[in-house]
């Protein structure tokens, strides 16, 4: 058997980020420029007021204080979207809304808290000429300064950005209507038995209903990749070559399978494998998941093979240690670190595989700490095991025993 360590660091120098496309702003949620991106225009364009208030020269309110306010005469106001009729004077003000630009004149905004204003039930729109500053405040106070975020010429994200939610905000700031990222990579999913139906076929007996070709599918869509399900290969070497070449045909950058690669399986999905490609078959150190295959096929381009073991749970956990890394490296993406919390064990676990071991947890606080217990049976063909879980616990291969009330690092997968 092999290190987790080795079988990644092999797989992984199979994978190289994808080429570049022009997608819509949204569609680049979450994936990572192939550009540079540098402002044209100042962010925010001009001087503009952060508060509701009035727009004044900061000198004229100076001495001002709820005992001796400053009086100054109102010329007008000005709303977010508008610009100001006239200049501010030394003696005068505008009333200003949030955003609106800074009349000409103008140096510093008082809140409406800080004005006679406030100090009067608001409602309708004051048409008073005057208005009593009752605080001195310092010269350029509720004002957001043209470029204060971006400045004309700065590069604003570096190639590598991944693009979140905010990301999306500042480029449409910016007018990036479109914007250059990796493409997404094609996933092939391909279960392979005799055993399996359609989820929507009757039991009959022998059979069971094809789990692993949704649970792929979804982890490659969560992973940020595009499934191109194939349904199921049924032990034989027509159907199974001509599944394998179908997924070739489609332009996958990945293809996955699952079941047919264990030591105890027949060999019929080896040796197609072997036929279509060059593959390596290993048993790595973990539990669930220690049979894997991965090699490259032969098709319109070499396209790599991860295969997957058959059990459900096997399946899922060698998703999340070996696919997801590859498909995120597709990506452009080099940080695949899942968050991860510090919890106090609530029960004693047993490693004795001599594997690590990645048991499914439940993490939740308790108090100011977080508190980790296992999801109960941790067969690999128990998927509820999984779909209780919100966390892993990852147990070394020279632990044995992990007891109850020892800190652990739990891997969180929510």
């Amino acid at each position: 058997m092999i290190a987790v360590e080795e079988a990644l660091a092999y797989v992984l120098k199979h994978f190289q980020p994808l080429e570049s496309e022009r997608v819509p702003l949204l569609d680049a949620l979450d994936r990572v420029l192939t550009e540079e991106i540098v402002s044209d225009i100042n962010i925010p364009p001009f001087n503009n007021s952060a508060m509701d208030g009035y727009a004044v020269i900061a000198d004229d309110i100076a001495r001002a204080s709820r005992d001796h306010p400053v009086t100054l005469r109102v010329i007008g106001d000005v709303a977010a979207g508008y610009v100001a009729a006239h200049t501010v004077e030394r003696g005068t003000a505008i009333r200003i809304m949030t955003g609106a630009p800074l009349p000409p004149g103008a140096d510093t905004v008082v809140r409406f808290e800080e004005t006679s204003e406030g100090l009067e039930a608001r409602g309708a729109r004051p048409t008073r000429e005057r208005v009593d500053i009752l605080k001195a405040i310092s010269r350029g106070e509720n004002v957001r300064a043209a470029g204060e975020d971006i400045r004309v010429g700065e590069i604003v994200f570096p190639k590598g950005t991944v693009v979140r939610p905010a990301e999306i905000g500042v480029l449409a700031s910016l007018g990036k209507k479109d914007v250059a990222v990796h493409r997404r990579p094609r996933v092939a999913i391909l279960a392979t038995g005799d055993e399996l139906v359609a989820i929507d076929a009757p039991i009959a007996p022998g059979k069971i209903r094809n789990s692993n070709e949704y649970s792929n599918a979804a982890a490659v869509l969560k992973t940020g990749g595009v499934p191109v399900q194939l349904g199921i290969a049924r032990d034989n070497i027509a159907d199974l070559t001509a599944k394998i070449r179908a997924g070739l045909d489609a332009d996958v950058d990945l293809f996955l399978t699952s079941a047919g690669v264990s030591v105890g399986d027949y060999d019929i999905v080896k040796d197609v494998l072997n036929a279509e490609g060059e593959m390596q078959f290993w048993q790595v150190k973990m539990k669930p998941g220690k049979p894997l295959a991965f090699g490259i096929l032969r098709g319109k381009k070499p396209v790599p093979l991860l295969g997957l073991p058959g059990n459900p749970v096997s399946a899922m956990i060698s998703f999340e240690v070996f696919a997801r890394p590859a498909i995120l490296t597709m990506l452009g993406k080099t940080n695949f670190a899942r968050p991860t919390v510090r919890a106090i064990l609530q029960e004693e676990l047993v490693n004795d595989s001599q594997r690590r071991n990645f048991i499914r947890v439940v993490v939740e606080p308790r108090g100011a700490d977080w508190i980790a217990r296992s999801t109960g049976e941790q067969g690999s063909g128990i998927l509820t095991s999984v779909a209780r879980a919100n966390g892993l616990l990852i147990v070394p291969e020279n632990i044995a025993l992990v007891r109850a009330g020892e800190t652990v690092d739990a891997q969180m997968m929510d």
